[in-house]
This record gives C-alpha cells, structure tokens and sequence, in this order.
C-alpha cells in the first residue's frame, strides 16, 4: 500500500469542474490581479474568520511582511518569535530591519511558552507573534496578558491555522491583524502563492492595501513606501471554490487525527499531538515525538522510523529539523545549541505524519501498524546495533 504524505490531486479531482470553471471565468475577463474573484474571495475569507477585512497578498511570507510593515516596524525594534516555526515568520521583522528574538515551545501545544516570554521582553520590544503552529491555535489570553502589561503588538501567524478556533473564537481576529498562508499544501491552499492579511482595524486594513500596491492610493500617485504584493486572479478564483469545502475538509483531518489518536494511543514509544483544552485544532501537521531519556537515541530511532515507513511506502516530513535560533542567517544573533532545549528536542525527534482530509481507514490502520511493527521488532535491535558501535568507539 502506498501513503503519500499530502495528495492534492486526489482533493483537485473532486472539485474539478468548479475549479475549472472558475478559472476559465478569470481567463475570459482577463482579470489576471486583483479583480473579482479576489475581492469576492477577500470578503468570504473575512466572513469565515469572523473578521471585519481581509486583503489578498501574494503570498503567506508577503502577508507576514505586510503586517509589521503597516504596524510600523522598523530598524532596531525587536519581534518575539517562537523558535519552532518556518522562517517565513522571522522574515515578517527581518524584513523590516527589525530583530526577531526568539523563545522556546510549550513542551504539550508546541506553540511559543507564555512563561518564558516576559524574560525575552526589553524596551525595545515593539511586538510578539503569535504562531498557531501545525494548525492549533497559541495561548491568546496568556499572550495577550503580556501584551497589554509592556503595552506590545500582538500578531497571529496563522499560516497553518484554517479556520482554528481558540475558545470558540476563529484565529485571525484576536490580535490587531494576522497573517494567512495559501501555499498549496496548506489546508486551504490555492494553485500557486497566495497570502492574505487579516484585521479588524480600518485604518490598517487601508494602509496595507496602499502598500500591498506600490504604496499608491490611486494609480501613479503613491502616498507611502510600498511593494507588489498583490493576490492574483486565479489564485483568488481557485481559493474561493475551495473555501465553499473547507470546514468538509477540516473535520476529515480531525477524522484522521482521532484515528490516530485510537491506533496509536497504546504505543509508549511515542507522544501524540495534544489538543489543549481552550483549542480547536484543524491538524495542517500531525506531528509524533519519539519518547525515550537519551537524546541521540531517541533522534536515531526517529530517523530510522522515518526510513522504515519509507520503505513500506509511506512517505513522512520533518518540520522543523533545525530550528530558527540554530540556523546560518541568525549567527550574528548569538545564540547557541541548548538555549532552547523543547524546540531542540522536537527538532531532533520530531515525525510527521501523513495528514489530509482524503486518509483512508486502510491507510491510516497500514501507518499505525507499520508505526507498532517498527517498535516491536527493529527499535530494539537497532539500539543493540548502536550501543556495540559505541562501545568499540570507546574501547
């Protein structure tokens, strides 16, 4: 049997002949930026996350950008960061020549740690993002908390984060704006780049269109610094066909996840996602951990569960397998291997499961007893194997 990692032509064939449609209605306007079907889309995005504007950005990085930019950002002022995120999330204060700072994951939700963030704040602090990480949502009322204490922005990165919910509230509104991305392997993904701003503050919402287009309020006559970050036609036509089917598509990865959850619950050898209590979580990554006390070991195992899923045919991901602290581009930011042990640690022993809403019971039963066969029959022999190498290393 074979079990891809992500099958985006199996969810393209059961919304064909819409998506189709749709893109041919861009094509026979040649609305290929902007237009219709993005503005239409823009106002259904908005509706959905119970958010006053959105605006269509030409991609998820465009829109992390997009959002310190119109807040105001600029050299010297600092962004906490998690340090388990992608780095399109830095690239959000880096790219307004502001310093990401970063601070270490909850050991359960993986989402930056409330308590280690004030540690990171100094009077240069303008901002903290909010990452709803692998598409659970970050602890908004703890975060927002130290927020108002040391009078700093909150920003949600929701680029994995759908239609997530935080005490019954969708993510993007609960801070003063959020970013979204499109990539196609997100749970919405469009056929191409595609990002989105959201907010429900109106003179932002104004700003940031100026600037997604070149900074002009009308055409050549331009008020502010700006950039291209504009949505495309099709991606707009693509998104909103696919919006009409997310809230199908999200409870089938919840579906999936639950069958994990059933299959795997038993197997000590590794820790499941944890849904937190005040989260509604749409599953964008289904991320185990392998257990264990010794570090590199639990690292091997991960790595060789990683190649026996493989061979079975069952393809999985790593995310993230250096963390952001730790990679080349920051080195002038001093940190060293150890500053943030959690992240760290999910970085070594960290796999991610085959995740979409069209996972079949046989699929998801063939992971889980491939997951079980590897910890019954090979983990063992292949530590035995490991702790003889390191003996005659040592002798």
């Amino acid at each position: 049997m074979k079990v891809p990692f992500l099958d985006l032509k199996s969810q393209y064939n059961s919304i064909k002949e819409e998506v189709n449609t749709a893109i041919q209605q861009v094509l026979d306007n040649t609305a290929y930026i902007l237009g219709k079907s993005v503005k239409d889309f823009e106002n259904d995005f908005a509706k959905a996350h119970d958010v006053k504007y959105c605006v269509g950005t030409s991609s998820g990085t465009d829109a992390n950008h997009l959002v310190l930019w119109s807040l105001g950002l600029k050299p010297g002022d600092e962004v906490i960061i998690p340090a388990n995120t992608f780095i399109a999330t830095a690239w959000g204060a880096t790219l307004c020549n502001a310093k990401p700072v970063y601070v270490d994951c909850h050991p359960q939700s993986y989402n930056i740690d409330p308590e280690k963030i004030e540690a990171a704040v100094t009077n240069k602090t303008k901002a903290i993002v909010a990452v709803h990480l692998y598409g659970q949502s970050a602890d908004i009322d703890a975060l927002n908390e130290i927020a108002r204490k040391h009078n700093l922005l909150l920003v949600e990165d929701a680029a994995q984060a759908h239609l997530a919910e935080y005490k019954g509230k969708k993510v993007g509104g609960l801070g003063i704006a959020s970013s979204f991305s499109f990539y196609p392997g997100k749970n919405l993904g469009a056929y191409g780049e595609a990002g989105a701003l959201l907010t429900n503050n109106e003179e932002l919402a104004k700003l940031s269109i100026k600037i997604r287009e070149h900074g002009q309020s009308e055409k050549y006559y331009h008020d502010v610094y700006g950039h291209n970050y504009r949505m495309e036609g099709i991606q707009g036509a693509v998104l909103g066909i696919k919006l009409k089917h997310l809230e199908k598509w999200t409870e089938g990865r919840r579906n999936v996840a639950k069958k994990y959850y059933d299959l795997l619950s038993s197997q000590s050898n590794i820790q499941l996602p944890s849904e937190m209590d005040y989260a509604k979580h749409v599953y964008h990554l289904y991320v185990i951990k392998v257990n264990g006390s010794d570090l590199e070991e639990r690292k091997l195992l991960r790595d060789e569960l990683q190649k026996f899923l493989a061979e079975k045919n069952i393809s999985t991901g790593l995310h993230y397998p250096v963390p952001l602290h730790l990679q080349k581009c920051f080195e002038h930011l001093g940190y060293s291997k150890g500053d943030f042990p959690v992240t760290e640690d999910l970085a070594a022993t960290g796999l991610s499961l085959p995740m979409f809403a069209e996972l079949t019971n046989e699929q998801i039963e063939y992971v889980a007893e491939s997951i079980n066969e590897f910890f019954t029959t090979v983990s063992n022999k292949i530590l035995s194997k490991n702790y003889s190498k390191t003996q005659v290393k040592m002798s």
